[in-house]
């Protein structure tokens, strides 16, 4: 496993982490046992970055890694934790300290540590970047000691060039895949020349990029993928980074002629998002440890020719962007 610098954090982070959504909910229905199992897998293969947020199963998530930590003492593990989608309603003056304080309190108690290595904002309103009074709530629990370091979690490209006004923001989480190119070209130049870290989030389009769907593929009522994808429960570009799912197949099978020899399509993708010197680390997720062992393997995988690249652009131009590039 290789690693990279976290901007200015001070963390040394695997360059495939794990996200650990699936662990919580919306995944449709998946043993704690196997969520473990994952968990220690990935850190056997090398990754130390955990991402993970106070709603995912109503802490189920964070509880989980919690355990991890505690019978794994001598591993050097970092764990990004989100809060704000806790609230109802889900508005911009929700985020204030006295909220942010509760939320931060739940995932000390649930992780069982003293202090969190990195709380980001989970996918606040627009208006929420607005707000001087969100950004001095973090500065101050960073002095009260309750969190390292703090971050976002964002839905737009512009949501994150305006976090990126507030000097105390050190990450932004955003989706970046073969299928959402628009960071690169909006937001990482000015990430480089701010050092901001980034995690590449929803890295595999919610399976779309894993080259193992078709048409046919049914999903539990209980995965976002079967009733989010018009944006029912949240922001649509959650679930197949917002692609139709039958585009999606289509271009999936244009992108596996680019895939070489004795690769998948999953490894390929994950790939192509470490070819982008700005990314921190990408956080795929997984429900079972084969899962994880086949996307750590991505690490390995030889760099990218720039024609592969570049035939990649295309698809995404031709394909792709009429129907995302626009809307995040």
């Amino acid at each position: 496993m290789k690693y990279r610098q976290l901007g200015e954090t001070g963390m040394r982070v695997s360059e495939i982490s794990l996200g650990t959504w699936a662990f919580g909910s919306e995944w449709g229905d998946v043993p704690d046992e196997d969520s473990y199992a994952t968990l220690n897998r990935a850190v056997d293969l090398g990754v130390n970055f955990l991402d993970t947020a106070d709603v995912y199963g109503d802490g189920r998530s964070e509880k989980l890694i919690g355990r991890l930590l505690k019978d794994r003492p001598g591993d050097e593990l970092f764990v990004a934790t989100k809060a704000g989608r806790r609230l109802d309603p889900h508005t911009a003056e929700g985020y204030n300290h006295e909220n942010i304080s509760a939320f931060v309190e739940r995932s000390l108690e649930n992780l069982d540590v003293e202090a969190l290595d990195l709380l980001q904002l989970h996918c606040p309103p627009t208006e929420a970047y607005r707000q001087d009074d969100t950004f001095e709530a973090l500065d101050r629990l960073v002095r009260d000691g309750k969190i390292k370091h703090f971050g976002v979690s964002v839905e737009k490209v512009e949501e994150a060039r305006m976090a990126l006004e507030y000097p105390g923001v050190a990450t932004v989480q955003i989706i970046f895949n073969l299928f959402r190119q628009k960071p690169a070209e909006d937001f990482f130049p000015l990430a480089e020349e701010k050092n901001i870290g980034i995690l590449a989030r929803v890295p595999l389009a919610s399976g779309l990029l894993s080259g193992k769907m078709n048409a046919g593929r049914e999903f539990p009522n209980n995965d976002h993928r079967n009733f989010n994808r018009e944006g029912a429960a949240f922001d649509k570009g959650e679930t197949f980074a917002g692609v139709p799912f039958g585009q999606g197949l289509e271009a999936a099978e244009e992108l596996k002629k680019l895939v070489p020899e004795g690769y998948t399509l999953a490894q390929f993708a994950l790939r192509w998002i470490l070819m982008h010197p700005a990314v921190s680390c990408a956080i795929p997720g997984a429900k079972r440890p084969s899962q994880a062992e086949d996307n750590l393997a991505a690490d390995e995988m030889p760099p990218l020719s720039g024609e592969t690249m570049d035939r990649a652009r295309e698809i995404y131009d031709s394909a792709i962007r009429p129907e995302v590039h626009h809307n995040w």
